[in-house]
């Protein structure tokens, strides 16, 4: 029986190996363009459901060991943690992208939102289009997930706002692709740290009354839904673009 106990600790560990192993390479051949996206999106689905598995085994063998007094339990744990460090990102944020409605294109103008020119050349033949045709109720879908991105009003110069709008952007660490004061535009693009997906964004400043009017486009190159990664995007920028101009709010 202690041979048995140790050996379904060694398996669960195992597996859990298993799944870090292929979430890596899902990892890796995304952002080294190896393979299709959709590959590698199925790797680290595939690699944390791997991963869960021997988390499961692996805590049922450091139970059986804890009960029993017998051995395997640094095995048990070691497949335990492994496990749920594979398995938690993946269904964080699935849980995450099933809360939100599946859609990439994210404005704070939806009746006229910022355009894309300079980025256009860049995104590809495969990536998504930007006429925001699909879903037709896409407009619809952004308002009832995301009611609290809207248009930032500031009391600042048009210019001095396009300076803030210009460095608020660098600051996040976007590739500013185009910027053009004269017109109050700036196209970047965002890549995201461990998967290198790369995402367009556009920021308008127009004039507004007595001060200046400032509107942000997030766009995901590929892939139906962005799990919220857009419209997150936006209001990180915009909180710190109000700092940066001291707007309350």
């Amino acid at each position: 029986m202690n041979g048995e106990k140790s050996r379904l600790a060694a398996w669960g560990l195992r597996i859990a190996i298993l799944g870090l192993v292929i979430l890596a390479l899902g990892i890796l051949a995304q952002r080294f363009e190896l393979v299709h996206f959709r590959l590698a999106l199925m790797g680290l689905a595939g690699g944390a459901a791997i991963g869960l598995i021997g988390a499961v085994i692996s805590a049922i063998a450091l139970v059986i060991s804890l009960v029993s007094s017998r051995s395997g339990v640094r095995s048990a744990i070691a497949g335990l943690v492994i496990g749920l460090l594979v398995a938690a990102p993946v269904g964080q944020a699935m849980i995450a992208g099933s809360k939100v409605p599946a859609i990439h294109d994210i404005t704070t103008d939806l009746a006229n939102p910022p355009a894309f020119d300079a980025v256009i050349a860049l995104r590809g033949e495969d990536a998504n289009p930007l006429d925001r045709a699909e879903p037709a109720d896409l407009a619809e879908l952004q308002q009832q997930a995301y009611p609290d991105l809207k248009t930032l009003e500031v009391s600042e110069q048009p210019g001095k706002a396009y300076e803030a709008a210009l460095e608020t952007a660098r600051e996040m660490g976007w590739e500013i692709v185009s910027s053009n004061p004269e017109a109050g535009l700036i196209e970047a693009t965002a890549t995201t740290r461990i998967m290198n997906f790369k995402d367009d964004v556009a920021i308008r400043v127009s004039e507004s009354g007595e001060g200046a009017a400032v509107d942000v486009r997030s766009v995901s190159r590929v892939g139906i839904s962005d799990m919220g990664a857009n419209a997150n995007r936006i209001r990180t920028y915009l909180y710190a673009l109000r700092a940066k101009l001291g707007v309350e709010g």
